[in-house]
């Protein structure tokens, strides 16, 4: 018999497979198997029905999911593609009574989000016996009771549907009663009148088979107690009683009250009220008033988990006559359930370059309520770049909608609302944190346009000249900035050997000692650039001022020194005060206060005769000359510059008070300070030899009082030719000082014969000295008497 069971089973797996692949065609896939079955067992293949490769099961995300209910049945096997039990299915308790049991279940696949329809149609085995109420069926029938008298027995219940469910009834062989059943009709039919006082009771065994393979069966035993007459049963005033309760309802809530009537008086009409044969679940949510037949609610009822109850109500009279109705009530929805939203998939973090409209989530949203009570909608607060696109039945995806930008928003906190359409609507939320993934879309930012650094010049190599900065919003090493010098030629050298920075603080230090007078500004240009993939950078220019540092003294630029030669300017004796007698030209190559000149005799001859002017550096006769003043008159000039601490150069001028060449005495007694140790030697060992010193004086005196018995001769008559003056080129500092104004003009007039006597006279054309035109002549010759000089010097 067992296994003829399991060929039925089998011949009905195989006509559900039928079934199965209608449905596929339609988008659903429906398999049949037998209930109870172990777990690990083998359902059918998804892969194979699906068409799809055993590895696309893995790389979509494949997944049972359940509608309204918190049990999965059926599981993927991901290797294989095989669907397989999960839980222990056991049909009579997920279906009861019903002769189709089946379980919705749902397969979703991602990328692209697909949603297939899986129904298991679960089979029903003979695992059940059929069930009496009671044990022990006690029946009161009267002894007047007529042949053919029928006794309603209540039938017997099979958890099973189908053929497993109970088919047929047996009684026990006996003589006084047969059996008479028809569909869930069991009556027990009186074939032999009973005689109470040859038999007070009679015990009958009624037997219930189902007609499952193997067959099962349950039995019961009907007590009969034969009494005196009691010929009507209870009547219920309808056969089938309906009422409708709100779930969730108040306890001890009446749901409808039965009523039946008895035609017998006394005892044998009074009725009492009970259950037929229910679950234990009906007994333990409802409750019946035995005397007046209300049905109140003992316990909460869902609708969720039932929606219809149908009670079997039993009425009985005093003497045992009993009739039954039936109660059907039927469970109304109540908005008792808030929607539940579940985060499926979430791609996190994101990049900040993602375009609108990309899937990034995939939210599931379920409602146990039905109808308007399980609508839902959902929705993301209106704050945040991102919406929800209805996909699938329940399932939305989560899109962006702008672009996002990480150095603005690092994060998000999406709340999820859902809300039911139910009388008030229920609404709950989910939060989903989701991140912002960096991308290097930012260049580095200097925090200046542009930079500048002084520094004075001499300075140490190693300075600190100035600091740039630059930043970068971007993250770790995106926003990690690294400095540098760009390549360049300053002066013609690379720039890096005058400046370097430090790549990680932007600290910019001097290479080498500048120095102003060579130049007195450049520009670099730094870049700084991050660390990202690619590497995004920027410039800036950096202008280095070098600033002035007083480490020049004044030159002297005239007089001039050329080797140990002197020079000696002539000054006319009618000069008057305020005459120009000559200029002090000298140049500084600091710039600024520092070659600022300023010009000062520190020492002369005659203190009182000659002046200088402190900023033009002119030297003008203070008074007019007398005869008594000195023939040579000796100056020391200084010329000073202004910076801190000053610098200065002093120089020598000789200048000789006379008209003509005639008058000028010996040249070789003047000499410069500096250059004419040699003849002072002479000088100290003539004053120590006072007879060598009265000769020579003798005879210097003969010389020149000899020369100034000839008359001299025009120069311009002889072979002689004279130099022009030397001027100097046109020097200017910052305010015109230490030049030579071309408003005057000097000629110069030297000798040739000795190096250590030159001379010179200085004509000009200012109204208080000699006339410019006058010009003193002389022949070689006399020129070279003149001043000592012999006939084997060197031709003028």
């Amino acid at each position: 018999m067992l296994k003829d069971g399991f060929e039925n089973i089998r011949i009905s797996v195989v006509e559900q497979l039928l079934i199965f692949l209608l449905d596929v065609a339609h988008g659903d896939m429906s398999y049949s198997l037998p209930e109870e079955m172990k777990r690990g067992s083998v359902i059918g293949n998804i892969a194979k029905d699906l068409g799809l490769q055993t590895g696309a099961l893995t790389t979509r995300r494949a997944r049972v999911d359940t509608e309204k209910t918190d049990k999965r049945y059926c599981n993927i096997n991901l290797k294989n593609g095989e669907l397989v039990v999960a839980e222990r299915i056991d049909r009579e308790e997920l279906c009861g009574e019903k002769a189709s049991c089946i379980l919705k279940q749902e397969l979703v696949l991602e990328n692209p989000l697909e949603l297939h329809r899986i129904s298991l149609h679960v089979q029903d085995i003979n695992d059940n016996s059929p069930e009496f109420n009671e044990e022990l069926i006690n029946l009161e029938i009267r002894e007047s009771a007529d042949r053919g008298a029928r006794f309603v027995i209540e039938e017997a219940h099979d958890a099973d549907v189908g053929q497993n469910s109970v088919q047929q009834y047996s009684l026990e062989k006996n003589e006084n009663f047969i059996l008479a059943a028809k569909g869930n009709t069991v009556e027990l039919v009186l074939d032999k009148e009973l005689d109470r006082e040859k038999q007070k009771e009679i015990n009958l065994l009624l037997t219930a088979l189902d007609g499952g393979s193997p067959q099962r069966s349950g039995t019961v035993v009907i007590h009969v107690t034969v009494l005196d007459a009691n010929d009507n049963a209870p009547v219920f005033s309808q056969a089938v009683y309906k009422a409708s309760l709100p779930e969730n309802s108040p306890l001890d809530t009446v749901v409808v009250t039965v009523s039946a009537t008895d035609a017998d008086d006394g005892v044998n009409g009074d009725v009492t009220y009970d259950f037929g044969h229910v679950t234990e679940d009906v007994k333990k949510k409802f409750t019946i008033d035995r005397k007046i037949g209300e049905i109140r609610v003992t316990d909460s009822v869902d609708y969720e988990a039932t929606a219809t109850y149908e009670i079997r109500i039993k009425a009985k009279d005093g003497l045992g006559l009993s009739s039954y109705a039936k109660v059907i009530i039927s469970i109304t929805d109540v908005n008792d359930n808030a929607p539940i939203v579940s985060l499926k998939s979430l791609t996190n973090p994101i990049p900040e370059d993602t375009p609108a409209g990309t899937e990034v989530g995939i939210i599931n949203v379920q409602d146990r309520d039905s109808e308007n009570n399980g609508q839902v909608h959902c929705s993301v607060q209106q704050n945040v770049p991102f919406k929800l696109v209805p996909s699938i039945k329940n399932y939305y995806s989560l899109v962006t909608t702008g672009n996002l930008d990480r150095e603005l928003v690092s994060d998000y906190n999406i709340t999820i609302t859902a809300t039911d359409e139910g009388s008030p609507p229920l609404s709950s939320s989910e939060t989903v944190q989701l991140f912002i993934a960096d991308i290097n879309d930012n260049p580095p930012v200097f925090k200046e346009q542009s930079y500048s650094a002084y520094i004075n010049e001499n300075n140490k190599p190693g300075s600190t000249l100035c600091s740039v900065s630059a930043r970068d919003p971007d993250w770790r090493q995106n926003g990690t900035v690294v400095y540098s010098l760009l390549p360049a030629e300053v002066n013609g050298a690379s720039v890096s050997s005058y400046l370097s920075v430090n790549g990680d603080t932007g600290v910019i230090h001097a290479v080498r000692s500048f120095d102003y007078e060579q130049f007195r500004s450049f520009k670099v240009y730094v870049m700084a650039r991050d660390n990202g993939s690619p590497p995004l950078s920027s410039n800036v220019t950096v202008s280095v001022f070098i600033s002035d540092v007083n480490d020049n003294s004044p030159q002297i630029l005239y007089p001039t020194l050329e080797g140990s030669s002197f020079m000696t300017e002539l000054v006319p004796k009618a000069a008057h005060g305020g005459s120009l007698v000559s200029k002090v030209i000298a140049v500084d190559a600091d710039s600024g206060q520092n070659a600022w000149l300023s010009y000062h005799i520190v020492k002369a001859t005659d203190p009182g005769l000659f002046s200088i002017d402190l900023h033009s550096g002119e030297i003008r006769t203070q008074r007019d000359i007398l005869e008594s003043d000195s023939m040579k008159q000796n100056l020391i000039v200084a010329v000073k510059d202004n910076g801190q601490p000053s610098l200065s150069a002093t120089r020598s001028m000789y200048l000789l008070i006379s008209d003509n060449l005639a008058e000028v005495p010996e040249l070789k007694d003047i000499s410069y300070d500096e250059k004419n140790s040699k003849l002072t030697s002479y000088l100290i060992i003539a004053l120590v030899s006072v007879s060598t010193f009265f000769l020579t004086f003798i005879i210097i005196i003969m010389g020149v009082r000899f020369c100034r018995r000839r008359k001299p001769r025009l120069l311009f008559d002889g072979a002689v030719a004279i130099p022009g003056a030397y001027l100097p080129p046109n020097y200017a500092d910052v305010d015109g000082t230490g030049t030579l104004r071309s408003a005057y003009n000097y000629d110069t007039y030297l000798t040739t014969g000795s190096r250590t006597s030159d001379f010179k006279f200085v004509s000009s054309y200012n109204e208080n000295t000699l006339p410019a035109d006058q010009t003193l002549k002389k022949s070689p010759t006399e020129f070279a008497d003149l001043f000592g000089c012999s006939d084997d010097s060197p031709e003028v």
